[in-house]
């Protein structure tokens, strides 16, 4: 199978570096809109840098991977569309809604399957919590609590084009939330903060934010974030049911230093990115794509449910700038 790989930034070198470990994979092909950046990458991996986009098509390919910056992926999946080849992208779609309705519109008409990347989807821990949940081992679920935590802040290039905290962090939370428990959030209400460096607020955007969500069978969860977790990479899940609970990431090197007088498991080195975190996750979910590529596998993560994910996001940050509670069936209108 040969593949692309568009965008040659940090997570784009990590998903080359993975992509090389696929089986199957015998090719891989990159581009960047910064040439050097991608010849660069070529030359340290062993791998095919691509003059051009049109350059890189032409050559034929299997599939292709959109690592590029966010308000590139819908401008590059309606071109590979146009190629007619499959397109695994990361997270989000486009910036907004109608972007990202239109690439919805467009993927449900192709021939060709688009994937989005939400890895959390792959991940063990979060595939046994849903087992656990969806066979009734847990009873009716009542509580469910979330957290994303950075333990360093991005540079602030990249603030403006991240789309903010809700739709850039948090929405791997209300996408996995959806997923796990199978029901849709109704409502939520929400709200941020500033107090780290001033490039957020200046962004229009913040480094913490807090948000209650209600599902529409009445189970409530909390989802909270920030790009100041010192401590860590902490990405957690606590799933509360009448019978039973999971708790999703807390292993040996969660960065969850304890106040008591004992603890009664070892801890490693806490974890410092999310590629560290799931790294185990990316290279289950890009070995899915290239099934789904492939043609031997359906495709796990449309591009219609990062619409919904976003739904909740956009939710999110009206309510955080309103002061309100914000129901998503306002957000679709």
């Amino acid at each position: 199978m040969k593949l692309g790989l568009i965008g040659t930034g940090r997570i784009g070198a990590f998903h080359a570096e993975t992509l090389k470990t696929v089986p199957g994979v015998h090719e891989i092909v990159v581009a960047d809109a910064d040439a050097t950046r991608a010849c660069e990458l070529a030359d340290k991996l062993g791998l095919q840098a691509a003059a051009s986009l049109e350059d890189m098509y032409a050559g034929g390919l299997d599939g292709v991977v959109i690592t590029a910056a966010t308000s590139a992926h819908a401008t590059l999946i309606h071109q590979a569309l146009d190629h007619g080849v499959p397109v695994f992208c990361e997270k989000p779609v486009a910036l907004d809604v109608p972007g990202t309705r239109t690439v919805v519109e467009r993927a449900a008409h192709s021939p060709v399957p688009v994937q989005i990347g939400f890895q959390r989807r792959f991940d063990a821990g979060y595939n046994a919590t849903r087992e656990a949940l969806r066979s009734g081992e847990l009873g009716w679920l009542h509580t469910l609590r979330a957290c994303t935590s950075d333990q360093t802040p991005p540079p602030a290039a990249y603030i403006p084009t991240s789309g903010g905290l809700f739709r850039d962090c948090s929405i791997h939370d209300f996408d996995i939330l959806r997923w796990l428990t199978g029901r849709e959030v109704v409502s939520v209400y929400a709200q941020g903060a500033n107090k780290g460096e001033s490039f957020f607020a200046d962004g229009d955007d913040v480094d913490t934010c807090a948000a209650l969500l209600r599902f529409d069978d009445d189970t409530l969860a909390t989802v909270t974030a920030t790009r100041y977790n010192g401590a860590g990479h902490d990405v957690r899940l606590e799933v509360c049911g009448s019978k039973g609970a999971r708790f999703v990431g807390l292993d040996d090197r969660a960065p969850m230093p304890t106040a008591e007088a004992r603890l009664s498991w070892q801890q490693a080195a806490p974890y410092a990115t999310f590629m560290e975190r799931f790294h185990d996750a990316y290279v289950t979910e890009l070995t899915a794509f290239t099934e789904v590529a492939a043609g031997r596998a359906e495709n796990p993560c449309p591009a219609a449910d990062a619409l919904e994910a976003l739904y909740i996001a956009e939710a999110c940050d009206r309510s955080r700038r309103t002061g309100e509670p914000v129901a998503i069936a306002d957000v679709r209108a």
